[in-house]
């Protein structure tokens, strides 16, 4: 495995204005923690740590940092990147040790095309992109790649059914977690051909007409008379 190393600046300054000068000169701000030591604010070179994320290995990269005096075995924990630039801002780095079992999440890969789609019509989803597992820092797998060529429509690929060397690694994630599966292709019910006629044929229902003052029915008082009706009578007389 090719060994990687960083140079490390350790910084005094915080805030927003440090920060972006740090950015300006091609560095971006981290902070180094865990392990025996405190934590520790240090600036680290960009281009290295998005060359880092970018790997095979991805975030699960072990590399070291060096900055003056110490040299640390690490792996990236967090990141932050621009949402319009897509550019690194942040990072955080665990310090870890070769011989003690750490947590770390790996993506999960399929291949092969399922039987529920081939011969069914079902179609594939991809429900969960990664499980958490714990293994010493030199057995991390850089991905699980599974064959999904016997999926059903109904059947699910769970995290319990991954290829884990139980000597090596254990699952932290539920066992049962759901991570591909092929589902049924959902059709949208027509309405039946004589249902549609029948609403077509139906007659409209007929206007409601509001009664006049001359219609009124028998017992009910007529409607008062306006201003203008009133004026026109009295021209009349």
């Amino acid at each position: 495995m090719q060994q990687i190393t960083i140079e490390a600046t350790p910084r005094e300054d915080r805030g927003k204005n440090a920060a972006r000068r740090i950015r300006r000169a091609g560095q971006i701000p981290a902070v180094l923690y865990g392990g025996k030591g405190e934590p520790q604010a240090v600036a680290v070179n960009a281009k290295q740590v998005a060359g880092i994320l970018r790997s095979e290995s991805g975030h699960n990269t072990i590399f070291t940092v060096k900055i003056p005096g110490a040299e640390h075995q690490v792996i990236l924990k967090d990141w932050q990147v621009d949402p319009v630039k897509g550019s690194l801002l942040h990072a955080d780095m665990l310090r870890i040790a070769m011989d003690v079992r750490m947590r770390v999440k790996v993506p999960v890969h399929t291949f092969g095309e399922p039987q529920g789609v081939k011969l069914q019509g079902g179609v594939f989803e991809m429900v969960t992109r990664e499980v958490e597992i714990e293994c010493l820092p030199g057995e991390i797998p850089g991905e699980f790649k599974v064959d999904v060529s016997g999926l059903m429509i109904g059947k699910q690929l769970r995290a319990g059914d991954l290829p884990l060397d139980p000597q090596k690694m254990k699952l932290v994630s539920d066992p049962q977690r759901v991570l591909a599966h092929v589902v049924a292709l959902r059709v949208e019910e027509e309405k039946p051909v004589e249902a549609a006629v029948a609403a077509e044929a139906a007659p409209a229902e007929p206007e409601v007409i509001k009664k006049g003052k001359k219609e009124a029915a028998e017992g009910e008082e007529p409607e008062a008379e306006t201003k203008a009706e009133s004026k026109g009578k009295e021209k009349e007389k």
